[in-house]
């Protein structure tokens, strides 16, 4: 291949372009946003396994800049009572502990990132149409522009047009939760540092996190109706905070007292996830991170799965002799493992799943988590650790 088009400069986009071109491939983003990131407020954590991929993609240096390290979990009752205190992930390594930042943040320094390797980034590239042909694939986008590449990857996010062109009936669907998140500076909260609160309320699953300067970084997510579409376009920050502390209050924990503090910057979104078994490829066309396997954020793993993609991907792609079996590989290894998390999510979302209550019981192990630290490591050949015999003998 001498070149690949990535279709969208956000967190799935800009990691496979790092890891593409640290495998040697002539790779170039295309974002339609005019800026760094279109999603500035929100909150995220990255989860040992994703900064186990960007540590393969020599970006950890670049995120351990941003946010905070999160070390280990308490969880509250709908009573304020704690039902367990445990590490997260690979809480003794620094380089691999969970980081809790702001997802504008993260995106910007992975941009930054592509930039400074000497990789192509375009803003304001908005994608109309693809002709995807036997030998090459074109992508024109609205300004009359159009690049031409081996294989174009769609990393355009929950409403992908790449998506639309390959599956055109799959759309992503309520997962059965609305999500706020917010921010506050004057909020009761936890002394123990690196450290995030969950709450198993009666009414909303509840979260908070607060930063080294005192910052407490919350979220909730409330089983119901969706957000209205026309009260997204024009958020109700106020109101939304009302209602929240009102739902809140009926337990015993300190959550309405961290949401009744924040200021009128909360935002909201509805839980949504694409539906298993979507197809991911059509012909020199592939889609990645959300655009492929979005899961409601139950499980806190969208951002890491998408940094796990990347470095798989261009692995997959650096480890066969040709296109068809590159992909072949790639989606014979991420597919179980991605839609097991939306499945997982999605049960946790719409109530049909309980975590564990306390500590001593262990969390079971999504597909792949037994040799993904080997599928992830740059310097092995990803045939060799696959789970799929198709891969095993080569030349």
């Amino acid at each position: 291949m001498t070149r690949i088009l990535v279709i969208g400069g956000g967190i799935a986009g800009t990691a496979t372009a790092l890891a593409l071109h640290k495998a040697g491939l002539n790779v170039a983003v295309h974002e339609a946003h005019p800026d760094t990131a279109e999603d500035i407020g929100a909150f995220l954590t990255l989860a040992s396994n994703g900064m186990r991929a960007l540590a393969q993609l020599d970006a950890s240096d670049a995120v351990t800049a941003l946010g905070f390290p999160l070390r280990s979990m308490r969880v509250l009752d709908d009573q304020g009572g704690q039902v367990a205190h445990v590490p997260l992930g690979e809480a003794d390594d620094s380089l691999l502990r969970y980081r809790c930042l702001r997802r504008g943040e993260l995106n910007a320094a992975l941009q930054a990132e592509v930039v400074r390797r000497g990789i192509g980034l375009s803003h304001g590239a908005r994608l109309v149409s693809v002709e995807n042909g036997p030998d090459e694939v074109t992508a024109r986008f609205a300004d009359g522009s159009a690049v031409t590449g081996d294989l174009l990857i769609g990393a355009d996010g929950l409403n992908s047009t790449i998506r639309r062109s390959i599956a055109p009936g799959a759309e992503p669907v309520y997962a059965g939760q609305s999500v706020f998140y917010g921010y506050t500076r004057s909020a009761p909260v936890a002394e123990e540092s690196e450290l995030i609160t969950m709450v198993r309320g009666s009414t909303a699953a509840f979260g908070c996190a607060v930063s080294p300067d005192g910052e407490a970084y919350w979220f909730a997510r409330v089983t119901g109706q969706a957000v209205p579409a026309d009260e997204l376009a024009h958020p109700t920050p106020s109101r939304w905070r009302e209602q929240l502390v009102e739902l809140l209050r009926r337990d015993a924990t300190p959550a309405a007292g961290i949401v009744a503090a924040s200021t009128d910057g909360i935002m909201a979104t509805n839980a949504t996830e694409i539906p298993p078994g979507t197809p991911w490829r059509s012909g020199r066309m592939l889609i990645i991170g959300d655009a492929a396997h979005a899961a409601s954020p139950a499980t806190g793993q969208g951002a890491s799965m998408a940094l796990e993609d990347a470095v798989i991907l261009a692995k997959s792609l650096r480890d066969t002799p040709d296109l068809d079996s590159g992909l072949s590989l790639y989606e014979a290894c991420r597919r179980p493992r991605v839609e097991h998390n939306i499945t997982a999510s999605g049960e946790i979302s719409r109530g049909t799943r309980t975590p564990p209550r306390t500590s001593r019981a262990p969390s079971p192990q999504r597909p792949g988590d037994d040799t993904l630290a080997r599928q992830l490591d740059w310097g092995l050949d990803i045939r060799d650790f696959a789970g799929n015999g198709d891969f095993e003998d080569r030349p």
